[in-house]
């Protein structure tokens, strides 16, 4: 009988994909933008031609969302990646000032580990993938567990089409046998450079313990203020279709509604003209206690489903017409399960006096978890706009958007990302929506454009202001004699120098 072991099968397995992915990243260093953008284009390419398949192999793989709503999420990612990508110079001399001749040049980190989150396996996959070959560096997957099939899948067809479009071998490649031990090795090896980390907690304090930088896109809770100026249909309309989309998986999608208590009432009645079921107290508790385990993780089997899965599992029943079920509260508190991240369509719901006490409440669920993802705000307010942008602990600020479309750089001009930074307050080394700019070193170049003249009587100068200061200290004779004689040396007392300095200071 034949037995092995999982974790030294993966363990070596990660030892050659890495060796590998160096040789080929070596190769791949001495690509031009232009060929890169060749392959680049033709992974995406594939990936947009089979989105269907994909989408249906990642909902029965996870269960977790809606099988049509990543199609979209898919369409969606492809056509901004690619039209923003095209734009992008990421290697070689990427930008150059010819009147103040200065360059810059776009090197690559190397190689890079990744890890990507069973709630959008199929699109992380591939603009992790995409933005790590523009940037000319090599790329390793460890796949998520929950996901490994679908992102298996999504990874051969990368890999086919861009070896075909002239990718050296290996410069893309992922565990086949996938075991936490592996996924160390991979993030350890000494020709491992940078790690990605999209929505995988369970893995982050051993990436940080690596020494490697660390980008990280977790999630978090994101509120969204409803501003007494904003537009509330609009407002509500934008976050019950950011919230119900793929059944509230989306990494930046809100998790609680903040508003104004001058305009509460329209915005309820704008919310549940869109979809939303505001629950009772006693079924807001029933739900909340289903949420999390008793060790505090959350509970898997309610990540992604349908607000009427989750009402029948906690003993009440909405209609088919519900798109999100939200929970009135008043306090926020780590204990509190509406105080923390759920990626399902459930939001929490808070009323303050005004948006001086949003603010303050925002920034209490912000630090609740200490992510500092994602906030969003609708206003037709300038000021109170700036104020929120400027004072809250958060990766970035989104305004009037739904935060799932627009966190994405599809609703908003940010770069169509799915690894969203919260480096700000958060994990990481980057708040950024990260784009393959995150994924080079860049090198700077300056021309001479100015003569120096090292001749320039600095010495007499210095004589000259030490003189004055010997003027206006008559009775200081002591010192007259010690710079009088270092004078007559040509070289000038350093202690004394200091004494000078100092008490010139501290007249001026």
């Amino acid at each position: 009988m034949n037995i092995f072991d999982n974790d030294l099968l993966s363990i070596q397995e990660a030892r050659i994909l890495v060796e590998n992915a160096h040789e080929a990243q070596i190769r791949l260093s001495s690509f031009t933008q232009e060929k890169l953008d060749k392959i680049v284009n033709a992974m995406i390419n594939a990936v947009e031609s089979n989105l269907k398949e994909l989408a249906e192999v990642s909902y029965q793989e996870t269960e977790y969302g809606k099988a049509s709503d990543k199609i979209i999420k898919g369409k969606l990612i492809c056509c901004h990646l690619k039209e923003e990508l095209n734009k992008l110079r990421c290697v070689g001399v990427i930008s150059e000032d010819k009147v103040n001749k200065t360059m810059d040049i776009g090197v690559p980190v190397g190689v890079i580990t990744a890890f990507c989150p069973s709630t959008s396996p199929v699109t992380t996959t591939l603009y992790k993938a995409a933005i790590a070959v523009k940037s000319g560096n090599a790329i390793i997957f460890s796949p998520h567990m929950k996901a490994k099939k679908s992102m298996s899948k999504t990874l051969e067809l990368i890999i086919s089409v861009a070896e075909e479009a002239g990718l050296p071998e290996g410069a893309i490649s992922y565990l086949h046998t996938v075991s936490k031990s592996g996924s160390i090795e991979l993030i350890n090896h000494k020709y491992t450079t940078m790690i990605m980390n999209t929505g995988v907690p369970g893995m982050l304090d051993e990436c940080y313990k690596s020494g490697k930088p660390v980008i990280y896109g977790g999630a978090g809770h994101g509120p969204a203020f409803i501003e007494k100026t904003a537009d509330i249909n609009r407002a509500a309309k934008d976050i019950i279709d950011s919230k119900s989309f793929d059944y509230g998986v989306m990494a930046g999608s809100e998790q609680c509604v903040v508003v104004d208590s001058s305009i509460a009432k329209e915005v309820q009645y704008a919310m549940k003209s869109n979809g939303a079921y505001f629950m009772s107290e006693e079924e807001s508790n029933k739900l909340g206690q289903l949420f999390f385990t008793k060790d505090g993780s959350i509970e898997r089997n309610l990540v992604g489903k349908s607000p009427q899965f989750l009402a029948k599992l906690a003993g009440f029943a909405v209609d088919s017409s519900v798109k999100v079920l939200v929970s009135k509260q008043k306090y926020v508190s780590y204990d509190n399960p509406y105080s923390k991240e759920k990626f399902s369509p459930v939001l929490a719901y808070y009323i303050e006096a005004d948006w001086l006490h949003a603010c303050e409440k925002c920034i209490e669920l912000l630090l609740t978890e200490r992510q500092g993802h994602t906030l969003v705000i609708h206003s037709n307010d300038e000021q109170v706009i700036r104020l929120f942008a400027l004072k809250k602990p958060v990766g970035r600020v989104l305004v009037n958007t739904p935060a799932a479309f627009g966190s994405m750089g599809v609703t908003a001009n940010l770069f169509p990302a799915m690894t969203l930074g919260s480096g700000s307050v958060g994990k990481g080394m980057t708040s950024d929506n990260v784009s393959p700019l995150n994924l080079v070193y860049v090198r700077k170049v300056g021309y001479g454009v100015r003569e120096i003249n090292l001749d320039c009587g600095c010495e007499n100068n210095l004589e000259y202001q030490i003189e004055n200061y010997e003027a206006s200290e008559k009775g200081s004779a002591s010192r007259t004699n010690i710079v009088q004689e270092e004078r007559e040396e040509k070289t000038i007392d350093i202690e004394f120098l200091n004494q000078v300095v100092e008490k010139l200071l501290r007249d001026k």
